[in-house]
């Protein structure tokens, strides 16, 4: 199995093998400044309706509500790490399990997305204190920062993901759909979105594990190349292409999308846009402008928010170096300088939760074989990011938009949705 070096250690994080005076002193009974360190962790948080819990029991309860879950953090020292470097810290030291929490994961986690909403003093000061700076997607920044995320292994994905490989949101047209068939539905969405017919020349930024590419070459005779930087997706979806007798018909580049060259009938990005960077989406506008044909059609799917705001520190820092969840004000960068006109967006936010919450499952079954593979701590690491997303989108934290756009002055546009929903 080939894999990444995951480096979820804590920066700030326990010893290794702490002295038994450092046990002993994380086991004694906390103290009044400890406990009003405790207080002032809840204050941070917003108040969520959630008890924090100190290694010798003490607990601060909701100032008002029933408490949803309880948070428990294990050492003296995970307090003062949660209170000096916050998310950060808190994904850390949940990961080397010194914070446990009791009750649903996603639910206590969706109280605290909720509570930070809360705007009070002690809120705006946790938010310039643990103010960062995102990493940046230079083009050999980005092949790292994909290699961290993508390459861990593809039978660690093939343990929780659909029988496609499919690791974007899915659609629920029918809620009682099950995770394969809703994928393939987002797949058939997105190609009526794009009225795709036999003999349409596709660009595709981005392809995953090739899955999208494949349902658009096998179900609607288009000829697909598809660009993405990630060594062990290309090269599974090339082996799966050449087995399967279609690869004359999609072509995997293992290349950056700003390298992409030719002209097209369509470009096509799924859950790419997460990580090419704001500063980057005028550049990214420009290859599109460049290998569109005068009649394309257009489409960028990915993770927003209606508010411009950085990604989690933690999972910025430990699940999705670089990436950015923009705003729709900030996606017309790609368009606008170059005269597209946008057709039509759509948001998926509950599908996306939806998605994380069958992915959560599969996870949870196959979790001894995940601890098998990679360790406890990076399987604790993988449920607490699918929870919080989860937990995020269901907050309305995170968004998921899909933008479809075209020249502004081709006139062969359709007169209405009819397609859409008409199949």
């Amino acid at each position: 199995m080939s894999s990444t070096n995951i480096g979820f250690s804590p920066d700030k994080g326990a010893d290794a093998a702490p002295s038994v005076a450092r046990r002993a002193a994380d086991s004694a009974p906390s103290r009044a400044h400890e406990r009003a360190a405790a207080r002032k962790l809840a204050q941070f948080m917003g108040q969520p309706r959630i008890t924090v819990r100190l290694w010798d029991g003490f607990a601060v309860p909701p100032v008002a509500g029933e408490s949803l879950g309880t948070i428990t953090l294990r050492t003296r020292a995970t307090l003062m790490r949660l209170l000096r470097y916050g998310d950060i810290a808190f994904g850390d030291e949940y990961a080397a399990g010194h914070v446990e929490i009791d009750g649903d994961l996603v639910t206590v986690l969706t109280e605290a997305y909720h509570a930070r909403e809360h705007n009070t003093p002690m809120t705006r000061l946790a938010s310039r204190l643990y103010r960062r700076k995102p990493q940046t997607n230079t083009l050999a920044g980005s092949r790292e920062h994909i290699h961290h995320h993508y390459n861990i292994s593809n039978d660690f994905y093939r343990l929780w993901l659909d029988s496609e490989m499919q690791y974007t949101c899915a659609y629920f047209s029918d809620p009682t759909m099950t995770l394969e068939a809703a994928q393939r539905a987002k797949m058939d969405h997105v190609c009526r979105k794009l009225q795709l017919k036999p003999g349409d020349r596709v660009a595709e930024a981005g392809c995953g594990w090739g899955g999208l590419a494949r349902h658009m070459a096998l179900n609607y005779g288009a000829q697909v190349t598809s660009w993405n930087i990630s060594v062990e997706q290309i090269r599974f979806a090339c082996n799966r292409a050449k087995s399967e007798g279609y690869d004359d018909r999609v072509r995997y580049v293992e290349d950056d999308y700003r390298n992409i060259s030719g002209e097209f009938d369509v470009f096509v990005s799924i859950g790419m846009l997460e990580h090419v960077g704001r500063q980057n989406y005028t550049a990214l506008g420009q290859v599109v402008n460049q290998c569109l044909g005068q009649q394309g059609r257009a489409l960028i799917h990915t993770i927003g928010r209606n508010h411009s705001q950085l990604m989690n520190a933690w999972i910025e820092k430990r699940i999705f170096p670089g990436a950015y969840p923009p705003t729709l004000r900030e996606m017309t960068d790609i368009v606008e300088p170059f005269g597209f006109s946008v057709l039509d967006i759509e948001n998926l936010r509950l599908h996306y939760a939806r998605t994380l919450e069958e992915w959560l499952q599969r996870f949870d079954a196959a979790s001894d074989s995940v601890g098998a593979q990679l360790g406890k701590e990076f399987e604790r690491t993988w449920r607490l990011y699918l929870a919080g997303s989860q937990a995020a989108f269901l907050a309305g934290k995170l968004q998921l938009f899909q933008m479809l756009f075209a020249r502004e002055r081709d006139n062969t546009i359709p007169w209405s949705r009819s397609h859409l929903y008409g199949n």
